[in-house]
């Protein structure tokens, strides 16, 4: 977080934060209490409040915000959605929504340059890493082809038209470097394969740290 803090000195740089551990305890909750979809939903949004608060700590140099309203470039801002999706309510109320369709909304909203889906993997690969020796890192791969890595929503609410990738947000000089150069290590999500790559560096940004909506994925950051 400090990485991007610094970043956004020079760029609006917006963070969608997942849920994290609050989240998790969304979760719990919902499975002990059969609380329903509609207010599952609205606690785990709750729970990206409480998280937005936390990243704002780790990262020193941010402000949270409840409205794309007072986003400003020079600082780092971290969204606090419960109000702004409180208003629109535009996402289905279910564990199939985390915080990737959540991110890519509010990247959709603003109108963001680039997506980053920060997460705790490099980036997809051709088979699984774990597995053995051999596997390779898809630089590129087509929406359709996100199956279990991002939400189901996900591929319905991405604008084809904007770049996104998915980047090891535990390596955050790649994080950096994509939001510097356009390029880094790690897998671009792209309508076809035909597309061109692309080479420019965001100016803006918006996206999403932490787990989703409340049923949990990784962090997500989206430049806009």
């Amino acid at each position: 977080m400090s990485v991007l803090a610094k970043l956004a000195r020079a760029r609006t740089l917006v963070v969608v934060p997942g849920g994290g551990g609050f989240a998790e305890e969304v979760r719990r909750a919902d499975r002990r209490f059969a609380l329903g979809d509609s207010p599952a939903h609205w606690m785990a949004i709750l729970a990206m409040d409480q998280y937005a608060h936390v990243l704002a700590r780790l990262a020193g140099d941010a402000v949270v915000l409840r409205g794309r309203e007072a986003i400003a470039a020079g600082r780092l801002n971290v969204l606090a959605l419960s109000a702004w999706l409180g208003r629109a309510d535009p996402l289905p109320h279910s564990w199939q929504v985390t915080s990737d369709s959540i991110a890519a909304w509010v990247a959709r909203q603003l109108r963001a340059k680039m997506l980053v889906l920060v997460k705790d993997v490099d980036g997809l690969f051709d088979r699984n890493p774990k597995q053995g020796r051999g596997a390779r890192l898809r630089g590129r791969i087509v929406l359709e082809g996100l199956d279990g890595v991002v939400d189901p929503h996900f591929a319905r609410v991405l604008d084809s038209a904007m770049p996104c990738w998915i980047v090891n947000g535990t390596r955050p000089e790649r994080v950096a470097e994509l939001i510097e150069t356009g390029r880094t290590y790690g897998t671009e999500v792209v309508s076809s394969l035909r597309r061109p790559a692309r080479g420019r560096a965001p100016r803006r940004a918006a996206g999403s740290p932490g787990h989703g909506r409340g049923r949990p994925h990784r962090p997500r950051r989206a430049p806009r």
